[in-house]
């Protein structure tokens, strides 16, 4: 009985021991709360636009269906082939002038500015601007490219051109700079990053062994920036293509985008082949980015 009742004594001291959960249960359950977030704000949006681009619509409302009209009427339009052509380029133009800009001043505040402080501090001044909205900013170029803006009204004083210059507002002149005004940004944040990453004894060694300033950048510094421009051209390609508003004000009605097409079916109600739209828009966008990063594995590189 004595023995009995150690035992039981040292049975009863023992800590109970907890079941482990498998490895492969306990990385599940970690990543289901992104998992639910990213489910129900990112997933299902789309999954529920995709749907409705199959449906019918009149002017009385929307019908559940499965056809396939407005993705014939979509693809089969050479307006819409026009307006997609017309996107394209005006991607391609500030995606080239972003990238120029947003290189150079992320170049000049990681090799040309030596204090830490100066560096925050001139990149705090470049943020500026974001502290109002797209809107504020974009329509803030109105009276400096106007037929009467302080441009024209300069120039005019100065006695440099007898009249006002016309394309400044109101056309493709205009859409470029504004949207360039407010994407670089988005290119810049991602290189100076990058760079201030690069170890600077490469670039020492590249001096000693003789390499010139156009040297050292082209064959050290741009190499290792890839991840930057990557990261900061697949931010300006989607915020471009999606744009709308900058389109309509800055062009004044005279040229057209994706979106803003997009934008006018919804307010006639024709919110089917506004889905359409929003899914070939979606298509493209995804196969741009497929081809930047697969001109830069940004996983490998970073």
């Amino acid at each position: 009985m004595a023995t009995i009742a150690s035992k039981l004594a040292e049975t009863a001291q023992k800590p109970a021991r907890r079941r482990a959960l498998p490895p492969a249960l306990l990385s599940y359950l970690q990543a289901s709360p992104l998992v639910l977030i990213l489910g129900f704000f990112f997933l299902l949006p789309i999954l529920m636009i995709a749907v409705v681009s199959f449906w019918d619509y009149d002017f009385a409302g929307l019908y559940p269906d499965f056809l396939t009209m407005n993705y014939e009427e979509t693809l089969g339009s050479w307006i819409t082939w026009k307006t997609y052509l017309n996107t394209l380029k005006y991607t391609v133009v500030v995606w080239a002038l972003t990238l120029a800009i947003g290189f150079w001043v992320a170049y000049f505040l990681a090799f040309h500015v030596r204090t830490t402080t100066m560096q925050m501090l001139l990149f705090l001044v470049c943020t500026v601007p974001f502290l109002t909205s797209n809107i504020i900013r974009m329509i803030s170029w109105i009276p400096v490219l106007g037929r009467n803006g302080l441009i024209n009204t300069a120039l005019v004083d100065m006695g440099i051109i007898p009249a006002p210059i016309e394309w400044l507002l109101y056309s493709d002149f205009a859409v470029v700079l504004a949207l360039v005004h407010l994407n670089t940004l988005f290119m810049v944040t991602p290189i100076f990053n990058t760079l201030m990453r690069i170890d600077r004894s490469l670039i020492e060694a590249a001096r000693d062994c003789g390499a010139t300033g156009g040297q050292i950048l082209w064959n050290v510094i741009l190499p290792l920036a890839k991840p930057g421009i990557a990261i900061g051209s697949i931010f300006v390609v989607t915020l471009t293509m999606a744009d709308f508003s900058t389109v309509q004000v800055m062009s004044g009605g005279q040229s057209a985008s994706v979106a803003l097409m997009m934008k006018n079916q919804m307010s006639l109600l024709q919110y089917p082949a506004a889905a359409a739209n929003a899914v070939v828009l979606l298509v493209v966008v995804l196969l741009m980015v497929a081809a930047i990063l697969r001109v830069v594995d940004i996983r490998k590189e970073l």
